[in-house]
């Protein structure tokens, strides 16, 4: 009966420790996230977090941040973002320092997606490119880009080919299967995946089956300018000349309204210049010629003595 009792206090000692030690580990973690002023710690960025990086314990760092102003999908400690259990991978840049929210990492165990880039009511479309039409390999993700076609416009028995703006200041989402570019040197693809709206999507689509896309690189932060949009005909392959519909896309009736394009190997072969008519001179006249008749018996002789010219 003795040793029952001891064994049953003893065991109530070690119960009795492992609530305190319990209790103290969860008021130290509060308090560690609870600071007395105000402030809550959350996760940020230790070092800068390109997309499609894998969250590391040594990329991330706690701060205090003003407890009523916390960031939405902020989180409160590192183990909720590393691990095997908890692997989290970058879908968006985070610059150092900035915290680290839920919009921008994947959930748990999933890995970076172009779906997971693309903002609300935007598309993703992939263009066949060369390393003409892609700009030698110099346009990279996150470039902007103007789109130009190249197509046949027909007006009756007369075809003729012109080059429009299908899309200006585009967003490059990828080149071929790279989301970025980790050496920083050009490289061609065949593909450019890009950031358009439903209808842009469309026009790409339809674009892509009746002419020739290709891509023209923009300078970062430039805005769209609808005046620069024309349309380029055969006529404007001429040094300092455009001969085309300003501002407005070409139809058949504005095409037939454009002057006519000549190659220049069909154009009438230029006349010599014309000679001036020489004045015509009268015929000379004929000599006055002298003749001496001679008459011998009944037989008469004519003899030519000489003659002078008139």
């Amino acid at each position: 009966m003795k040793r029952q009792s001891v064994i049953a206090l003893a065991a109530a000692v070690v119960l009795g420790l492992v609530a305190v030690f319990l209790a103290n580990t969860y008021l130290l973690a509060g308090r560690n996230a609870q600071s007395p002023d105000g402030t809550t710690k959350i996760a940020v960025a230790n070092v800068p977090l390109d997309y499609g990086t894998e969250l590391k314990p040594e990329m991330i760092r706690l701060i205090n941040y003003p407890t009523d102003a916390l960031p939405a999908g902020s989180f409160r400690s590192a183990a909720e973002l590393v691990g095997a259990k908890n692997r989290r991978v970058v879908i968006a840049p985070i610059a150092v320092n900035e915290a680290i929210l839920a919009t921008k990492i994947s959930g748990r165990g999933a890995g970076a997606s172009i779906a997971a880039l693309l903002p609300d009511g935007k598309r993703a479309v992939s263009v066949r490119i060369n390393d003409v039409s892609g700009v030698a390999g110099f346009i990279q993700p996150s470039d902007a880009v103007d789109v130009l076609i190249t197509r046949q416009i027909a007006n009756g028995d007369r075809s003729q080919q012109v080059t429009d703006v299908l899309l200006q200041n585009t967003r490059v989402i990828a080149m071929g299967q790279r989301s970025k570019n980790e050496t920083g040197k050009p490289a061609v693809a065949k593909t450019a995946t890009l950031e358009v709206s439903p209808v842009d999507a469309q026009k790409l689509a339809l674009g892509q089956q009746v002419g020739d896309l290709s891509l023209v690189l923009r300078k970062p932060g430039e805005r769209d300018d609808v005046s620069l949009v024309e349309t380029v005909s055969l006529d404007d392959l001429r040094y300092g000349t455009f001969a085309g519909t300003y501002g407005r896309a070409v139809t058949a009736a504005t095409l037939s309204a454009q002057p006519r394009w000549t190659p220049v190997a069909a154009r009438a072969p230029r006349q010599p210049a014309r000679q001036p008519a020489r004045a015509a001179t009268a015929p000379r006249p004929a000599p006055v010629r002298n003749n001496v008749d001679v008459v011998r018996g009944t037989t008469e002789t004519s003899y030519e003595v000489g003659g002078v010219s008139g």
